[in-house]
């Protein structure tokens, strides 16, 4: 049987405010854990729209990415089940917005939390993946990336025929 392998696109936020770091503690089949603002890519949306519609939808927090800080490749094994993921993840730092007072978290996300990079480490056992602190780490090195170096075609976007 041939079947092709398709890695699970997500986008996440890296939000670093006052030397503490945006995370949300959400139920995973695991338990609770701690990620950051992040989740799969839609279709019809840029990495960026992605990036920005999974922040407010689990931080009720208006996001806008403003640099990439990495592009990560994990596998995750789920113990109880086999079920074996790639994922594809873009990590961007950006400008978060006020919060929407009354708008409720995504379903499955418990509370938002502000944490520093000493909570963080040392939390690495409730982290959903590895990604959490790699992420942060790549962020407090300075690693950022153009965000032209993502193009999006219009096609993508629903914008046929643009070019």
């Amino acid at each position: 049987m041939n079947h092709r392998w398709k890695p699970s696109v997500t986008v996440a936020a890296i939000v670093e405010r006052d030397g503490r770091f945006l995370l949300v503690e959400e139920h995973t089949p695991e338990g609770l854990r701690l990620n950051n603002p992040a989740g799969h890519l839609d279709p019809g949306e840029s990495p960026a729209e992605g990036c920005a519609r999974e922040t407010l939808e689990e931080t009720a927090h208006p996001f806008t990415p403003t640099a990439l800080v990495g592009v990560y490749l994990s596998r995750f094994q789920r113990e109880a089940t086999g079920e074996d993921i790639t994922y594809l993840r873009f990590a961007f730092c950006g400008t978060l917005g006020e919060l929407q007072m009354g708008r409720s978290l995504d379903t499955g996300i418990v509370r938002t939390l502000w944490m520093t990079p000493d909570e963080i480490r040392a939390s690495s056992e409730r982290h959903r993946s590895p990604l959490v602190l790699r992420c942060m780490e790549d962020y407090l090195a300075g690693q950022r990336f153009p965000m032209a170096l993502i193009y999006t075609d219009a096609a993508v976007l629903g914008r046929l025929g643009q070019g």
